[in-house]
């Protein structure tokens, strides 16, 4: 008798042990962790001193100053002015990449980045003003994270210089269930969309020319496997159950 219900215990426990394995999985420490072969590196240059190149769409609001106040107004524009605020226009970069900026007409804008254009617009400028100043903002800079992150949603930049970890820690970070290898990257650049997978796991990201995003970048964290099992056992969890318990009452009728 006493040996019939150590047998009874003993299917018992391996059926339910067995049922444990097939809804859950175990998840390697390699698969969450950020850059597991970290070691000294030096960052290089091209990537320290990236700055995205504007593009068609991009809103700016281009600033001229300089000593005659006088001579400077024809060259800044406002959609509203009162006493009360003054709301200075904003320049949209169109299909063709121009602006088009006061007295000197089209301006390529598009592939140069604010730097490049500042530097032009101040030698273009020279001729009606002397050692103008020009400061240009992009005012739409945004980025999108989307998929297993904690905050999905459109984050604003307002100092125009973002990196990929930076971006994920606005939207909270990766969650548990997001494929950390496999996040991809899409970018609209000369006129083409790009499709880049970047791996977290791997610190040859900083050296990436992908480590910094432009504007409008959008950044996609798929589910790893461990979502896209448990998406599939997790609706049948109750029949799996009941089956179980099913086969536990019949071996106990079996075995005595």
């Amino acid at each position: 008798m006493y040996s019939m219900k150590r047998k009874q215990q003993y299917f018992k426990w391996v059926i339910i042990f067995l049922t444990i394995s097939c809804v859950m999985s175990c998840v390697s420490s390699k698969k969450i962790n950020y850059f597991q072969n970290e070691e000294e590196r030096v960052v290089e240059e091209f990537i320290f001193n990236y700055e995205p190149p504007l593009q068609i769409g991009d809103m700016l609001t281009i600033n001229v100053s300089a000593i005659d106040q006088e001579a400077i107004v024809p060259f800044n524009l406002f959609e509203v002015q009162t006493v009360a605020a003054q709301v200075p226009l904003t320049y949209i970069i169109d299909v063709e990449g121009n602006i088009n900026f006061p007295v000197l007409g089209k301006v390529k804008a598009s592939q140069r980045t604010t730097k490049q254009l500042t530097e032009y617009l101040a030698k273009s400028l020279e001729p009606y003003l002397k050692d103008p100043i020009i400061n240009i903002r992009i005012t739409n800079f945004r980025v999108t994270v989307l998929g297993e992150v904690r905050n999905p949603g459109r984050y604003p930049v307002l100092n125009e210089r973002i990196t990929i970890l930076e971006a994920l820690g606005l939207a909270g970070d990766l969650t548990i269930y997001g494929d950390r290898k496999n996040i991809t990257l899409i970018r609209e650049q000369g006129g083409k969309r790009i499709f880049e997978t970047i791996d977290l796991t791997n610190t040859d990201l900083f050296d990436s020319p992908y480590f910094y995003l432009a504007q409008n970048d959008a950044l996609y964290v798929p589910s790893n496997k461990t979502k896209v099992n448990s998406s599939g056992v997790g609706p049948n969890t109750s029949i799996i159950i009941s089956a179980v318990s099913v086969l536990i009452t019949l071996v106990a009728i079996l075995v005595r």
